[in-house]
């Protein structure tokens, strides 16, 4: 049987363990061959768990960092203002990696390209071509898009970080939004297989469980963590 050449994309993991082992189950039992892990893997109430789900991956995984893998792992920009709140969580998951996890996320690329059947030469980044802060919605006009991806070679971009799915074409360009395993809008963990086309996926779990580990991990301002697990707006709109 030739290998699978489909590829997983997962996005924004934000350290739910038990959305990340849904999805990973999943792309398990299909044999999906590659999996993309797009970043913001660990700002969130379990994140070293996640971490190491995801590196057990082993030579299947294609690590990309995200903004909050960033700022765990190095900080937040000097002069960069940081609402309190966020600042701990930050601060927070930071201490329950180890020095060698940090370092792991600090020297993750901004992207990733690989060639897919079906779709050709395909970029991965967090938030844009340009940055892993900056977002790329479904709704934002073309004109805004453009100076984004005008120095992309590939034909397909996959980016994450306002956590909403989308497909839809671009200044000349096919671009996916995975969505958000671990903070989702709308009922699942989201996440995308490509090849040889596009299909954004839900994966139901036990919401419960995550709740229920999310109060015993202690992380800083859990209620509002447990809040979006609860109420998981469907209607988001993002940045």
């Amino acid at each position: 049987m030739p290998p699978d050449t489909r590829v997983a994309a997962v996005y924004d993991i934000h350290g739910n363990q038990t959305a990340l082992e849904a999805v990973l189950t999943t792309i398990a039992a299909e044999g999906i061959g590659t999996v993309v892990v797009g970043g913001d893997i660990v700002w969130g109430p379990e994140p070293r768990a996640c971490l190491e789900l995801v590196m057990r991956l082993g030579p299947r995984a294609k690590f990309l960092r995200g903004n909050a893998d960033r700022e765990v792992a190095d900080g937040y920009d000097e002069g960069e203002a940081v609402p309190p709140e966020l600042e701990q969580v930050t601060a927070w998951c930071r201490r329950q990696l180890n020095v060698a996890q940090r370092v792991f996320l600090g020297t993750l690329p901004d992207f990733q390209r690989v060639t897919i059947p079906g779709l050709g030469p395909t970029l991965f980044c967090h938030g844009s071509p340009r940055g892993d802060n900056e977002a790329i919605t479904g709704w934002m006009p073309e004109a805004e898009i453009a100076p984004m991806v005008e120095r992309v070679r590939e034909a397909t971009i996959v980016c994450g970080h306002t956590h909403i799915h989308f497909d839809r074409m671009a200044a000349g360009k096919r671009i996916v939004n995975a969505g958000s395993v671990g903070l989702h809008h709308g009922a699942g963990a989201c996440w995308a297989v490509l090849g040889p086309d596009v299909e954004l996926r839900r994966t139901p779990y036990d919401v419960e469980l995550a709740i229920t580990r999310t109060i015993r991990s202690r992380v800083p301002g859990h209620e509002e963590f447990v809040y979006h697990l609860r109420n998981p707006d469907p209607n988001k709109r993002g940045t």
